[in-house]
């Protein structure tokens, strides 16, 4: 079949080439759920058995230690760095269903700019800017250093643009 052929059935291609791009975002949402979920229960898990121990000393060395079993086990990307952003991760989203609503919408970049965040309101405002404006990381990374959630805060009308953004995760 030559490419004379295949130009009288354009539809024929636009279609698979569509097929081709919804499969390809379809696997990238799974593998970022799957990622996102896996980051979550490894958080909770690490700050129950942390709060159960209930010693700072504790906490610190199992990081250490867990990390250093985990690296040999499944190689670079579990250090004790990445065990924090999991452990911080349960500690700022401790309800599940709110994070596997916003895991449809959010990378695990996304959460990890997020979760270092000072409150629960500036994270919610972020959350829901990024979630209706549909910023990418480098937007929210770059909305967050520009301090947007200050500025709107203190704009001329502080109480009308706050109170917008101040809505509670209800998905």
């Amino acid at each position: 079949m030559n490419d004379k052929n295949l130009d009288t059935n354009k539809n024929l291609f636009a279609e698979i080439k569509n097929l081709i791009e919804q499969g390809k975002q379809q696997v990238a949402q799974a593998i970022n759920a799957g990622l996102t979920a896996t980051y979550w229960h490894i958080g909770k898990l690490i700050q129950d058995d942390i709060l159960q121990n209930s010693r700072a000393n504790y906490g610190q060395n199992i990081l250490l230690r867990l990390s250093e079993k985990l690296t040999k086990e499944y190689g670079k990307g579990w250090s004790e760095k990445q065990l924090r952003h999991c452990l911080r991760f349960a500690e700022n989203f401790s309800d599940i269903q709110i994070v596997s609503t916003l895991w449809r919408q959010f990378s695990w970049s996304h959460f990890k700019e997020i979760i270092y965040l000072k409150t629960d309101l500036e994270r919610e405002f972020y959350i829901q800017m990024c979630r209706i404006e549909k910023w990418s990381v480098r937007a929210l990374r770059k909305k967050i250093d520009s301090m947007l959630f200050e500025r709107t805060a203190i704009s001329k009308h502080p109480y009308k643009s706050f109170y917008l953004f101040s809505i509670e995760l209800t998905f």
